[in-house]
């Protein structure tokens, strides 16, 4: 089964984020970001094992606006959140395991 992050701009967050109806991992990174590069298999194999949980990326460098509102000032940050609340923010690349169990809510 293909798994896919969803790519997510101001133009659908209100869809794709708030108003997905269960929990959202939002993935703020970037193209040229190694510690990116080397998380993005790690996101795609939690979210094989974390299927009640909803993946999604913000490029930083095409979605300035979306950094500014969660105070994004490092990549790789992750938000877990569930319609407008952020449960969650994780900095910093991380294992399949810490980010598992980040996601227990």
């Amino acid at each position: 089964m293909e798994i896919e992050i969803k790519e997510i701009t101001r133009d659908n967050f209100q869809t794709e984020v708030i108003e997905a109806g269960g929990p959202v991992l939002l993935d703020f990174y970037a193209d040229w970001c190694g510690p990116c590069k080397r998380q993005l298999p790690v996101l795609l194999e939690a979210a094989k094992e974390a299927c009640d949980v909803k993946f999604c990326k913000v490029n930083i460098d095409h979605n300035q606006e979306l950094c500014e509102k969660f105070d994004v000032e490092q990549v790789p940050t992750m938000l877990v959140m569930n319609g407008e609340r952020v449960y969650r923010r994780i900095v910093g690349s991380r294992s399949l395991e810490e980010l598992l169990e980040c996601l227990e809510m």
